[in-house]
């Protein structure tokens, strides 16, 4: 806890993902008190052309009331 699932486009490095999954585990670990030991990140790279049905009708459209950052496009 927390497991956190990043999905982007194909293209970043691996030192980009590193750092951002570095990011992410540091506020996690300051937000919620947990461990480092505890924490999870995955990234799931989908293709610019495939992300409105694949990331926007799927996970986005139908969660809109629930997510606290929503897209503006």
């Amino acid at each position: 806890m927390p497991h956190i699932i990043i999905k982007i486009y194909p293209g970043q490095t691996e030192e980009q993902k590193q750092n951002l999954a570095k990011a992410f585990t540091q506020q996690a670990i300051a937000i919620t008190g947990k461990p480092e030991e505890v924490v999870s990140i995955d990234f799931i790279e989908v293709a610019e052309d495939a992300w409105m049905d694949e990331v926007y009708a799927k996970d986005i459209t139908p969660n809109m009331d629930r997510l606290l950052k929503k897209p503006g496009y």
